[in-house]
């Protein structure tokens, strides 16, 4: 005879990563290594160690750990790579942060897994997506916001996104906004939707941190 499970595992979303290698090791060792991963997209581009950061992700994956959503990032690096241009007449592909530090040949080598990557996660009461969902169609979108946030209707439950850094986590009803800006001096934020509990990690080093604070301005408010 078998017996359900009685503390089945849980899940923690996990913001946007953007190269943040070393941050994503020491969330990751913070938290409980029965429970399941969800990234929200945009692993790639923004950080120094690109390709460690992907490949981190992608060793949970195949182990069955975690699941790796799409964010815009990946979608557009797919897409540019799809379009066979070369860097020179393709100003947007030669200033894109992975393309440069993998190269043509190794970029080409992840871009099916990227581009099979699922775009939303599903579980009991919530789902977890890149960004948010289309309010005219109510499926998954990787570039929306506003109009999501002032839309969205409980129809899914709780909605957790990155993809629009702050300084912390942050509510708008029933949408969780994760992204905590990791790549530009913030933390690097984990969030259970079974507890409500988050864990969070500085995104960058010390020293490296401190030179983003004196950066001019709000490092949370670059371009996305």
């Amino acid at each position: 005879m078998t017996f359900p499970d009685p503390c089945p595992p849980h899940h923690w979303v996990i913001g946007d990563v953007h190269g943040c290698a070393e941050a994503l090791q020491w969330l990751v060792a913070q938290l409980p290594p029965g429970d399941r991963l969800v990234f929200c997209g945009d692993v790639i581009n923004r950080g120094s160690r690109i390709e460690a950061a992907m490949e981190l992700v992608w060793d949970l994956v195949r182990r069955g750990r975690a699941v790796w959503l799409k964010g815009n990032h990946e979608r557009d690096l797919v897409t540019r790579l799809d379009l066979g241009l070369a860097p020179t007449s393709y100003p947007e592909l030669n200033g894109n942060d992975t393309y440069r530090q993998l190269g043509a040949a190794r970029c080409r080598l992840w871009r099916d897994r990227l581009d099979q990557l699922p775009l939303a996660y599903w579980g009991q009461g919530w789902v977890a997506t890149h960004a948010g969902f289309d309010p005219r169609t109510w499926q998954p979108d990787l570039n929306v916001r506003l109009a999501f946030w002032q839309a969205y209707d409980d129809r899914f439950g709780e909605v957790i996104v990155g993809h629009t850094p702050g300084p912390d986590l942050r509510r708008l009803g029933s949408i969780v906004l994760l992204d905590t800006g990791a790549c530009y001096g913030g933390d690097l934020t984990a969030y259970c939707p079974e507890t409500h509990q988050t864990r969070r990690v500085g995104g960058l080093p010390a020293a490296r941190r401190s030179l983003s604070a004196q950066a001019p301005g709000s490092a949370l408010s670059c371009a996305l």
